[in-house]
C-alpha cells in the first residue's frame, strides 16, 4: 500500500510539473510527422500594399480586407502555401476582441485562398517607438521607414510590460491554437537586433515558456538571423527549444548552402522565413531550386510593393523616391504586374502552378 502511494504522489508530482511548466519541445520525430502532412512550404513575408507597418495592417480604421483578398489572390496563383504575418502588442492592448475577430477575418480570407498563416509575435527591428491611430507616411526611397518593434526598449522602463506581453501572447495562441490555418507560431523576430543583444534573452526565454504552457497543435519556432559570436546565447537558446529550424539567409547561394548545411546536422524540418535581396544576389532563380531540392520551406521577404519601400535596399535610401532599376525585395505591383516575368516562371514551374 505504502508503495501505490509512493508512486501515486510521484505521478501526481510530475502532473504538477507539466502542468506549471508547460508541455515539451516536441520530438525529432513528431516534428518531422508534423512536416511530413504539410507537402513544400512556399510563399511570403505578407504586408498588404496599403499598410506601412504591423498596425495598419490590423487597426480596424485602416484593415483593407479587400486589398488583402485581391493580393492573397495573386499568391495563390502562383502556387504560394504559406505567408508570414507580423502582429504587435498594441493592437492587443487597444482592442482585445476586435484585433481577434480581424486575425479571424484575415485567416478566413487567407484560407479560402488555400494559404496557411505563420504569426509573428515580437520584433526587434526598425522604430523603437510606436502609437495606435493614424501611421506615419512613408519617407519616399528608404526601406522600412515605419516598420516599428515590439515591444522595444519600453519594456526596459515599464517593468509591467511583461506581464502584458504574457497575457497578450496567452490570449492569442489560446484563441488560434487549435486552428488548421495557422501553420506555425514564430514567437519572436530576429532577437537581439538593433543592439539589443543579450538583453532580448529574457523575453525569447518566457515567450517561449507562455507558448509552452499554452501546448499549441501548431510548432513554434524563433529562427536564427546572425551567426555572429555576439549572438551565439541567443542561438543556441532559439535552436535548442524551437520545434522546427527556422532561420533568414540572404546571402549568394554558396553562403545559403553552407547555412543549410549546418542546420541539417539537427535532424529537424527546415523553414528558410526570410530571403531574397536582388542586390545580394539571392534570388529567385538559384536560391528557390535550391530549398526545393532541400525540402526546405521557402518563405522570401516581400510581396507586393507598397507603402513599407522593401524595393529599396536597407542601407541604400533613394531620397528621390524614383523606383531602382533592380528591386531589393517584393514580386508585384499594387496593379499585379510583376517585377519580373522570368521570376513569375520559375516560382510556378517549382510550385506547380504553370500550364
Amino acid at each position: 500500500m505504502l508503495e501505490m502511494f509512493k508512486m501515486l504522489f510521484v505521478v501526481l508530482l510530475v502532473a504538477s510539473f507539466s502542468v506549471l511548466n508547460g508541455q515539451a519541445r516536441w520530438s525529432e520525430k513528431q516534428a518531422n510527422g508534423w512536416y511530413a502532412k504539410q507537402g513544400w512550404i512556399t510563399g511570403a513575408n505578407f504586408q498588404p500594399s496599403t499598410a506601412i507597418n504591423q498596425l495598419e495592417m490590423f487597426q480596424k480604421e485602416t484593415f483593407d480586407i479587400a486589398t488583402i483578398d485581391r493580393e492573397l489572390r495573386w499568391a495563390e496563383g502562383l502556387g504560394f502555401n504559406a505567408m508570414r504575418v507580423y502582429l504587435h502588442h498594441l493592437l492587443w492592448t487597444a482592442d482585445k476582441e476586435g484585433f481577434k475577430k480581424r486575425l479571424n477575418e484575415y485567416l478566413a480570407v487567407s484560407y479560402r485562398h488555400k494559404i496557411k498563416t505563420i504569426f509573428v509575435f515580437f520584433d526587434d527591428c526598425w522604430n523603437d517607438s510606436y502609437a495606435p491611430g493614424k501611421q506615419p507616411d512613408p519617407k519616399p526611397g528608404i526601406h522600412n521607414s515605419g516598420w516599428v518593434r515590439d515591444p522595444g526598449t519600453m519594456i526596459y522602463s515599464h517593468p509591467d510590460t511583461m506581464k502584458v506581453l504574457e497575457a497578450y501572447v496567452k490570449d492569442i495562441m489560446t484563441s488560434f491554437a487549435k486552428d488548421d490555418r495557422v501553420l506555425l507560431w514564430d514567437l519572436y523576430n530576429e532577437p537581439g537586433n538593433s543592439g539589443q543583444l543579450n538583453k532580448s534573452m529574457p523575453l525569447l526565454k518566457n515567450v517561449f515558456a507562455w507558448a509552452r504552457q499554452v501546448n499549441p497543435s501548431q510548432p513554434v519556432s524563433v529562427g536564427v538571423w546572425h551567426g555572429g559570436k555576439e549572438f551565439a546565447d541567443l542561438n543556441k537558446f532559439q535552436l535548442e527549444n524551437s520545434d522546427v529550424i527556422t532561420y533568414h539567409q540572404y546571402q549568394y547561394i554558396d553562403k545559403h548552402k553552407a547555412t543549410i548545411d549546418s542546420l541539417a546536422k539537427r535532424n529537424r524540418p527546415m523553414i528558410c522565413t526570410e530571403y531574397m535581396a536582388r542586390t545580394n544576389a539571392s534570388v529567385f532563380q538559384t536560391i528557390l531550386p535550391l530549398l526545393k531540392e532541400r525540402k526546405i520551406g521557402a518563405i522570401n521577404w516581400g510581396f507586393v510593393s507598397g507603402k513599407t519601400n522593401t524595393i529599396y535596399a536597407w542601407n541604400t535610401p533613394v531620397p528621390s523616391g524614383v523606383e531602382p532599376e533592380l528591386w531589393f525585395h517584393d514580386i508585384f505591383r499594387k496593379d499585379g504586374t510583376a517585377f519580373s516575368e522570368d521570376e513569375i516562371t520559375v516560382i510556378k514551374k517549382l510550385t506547380g502552378k504553370s500550364k
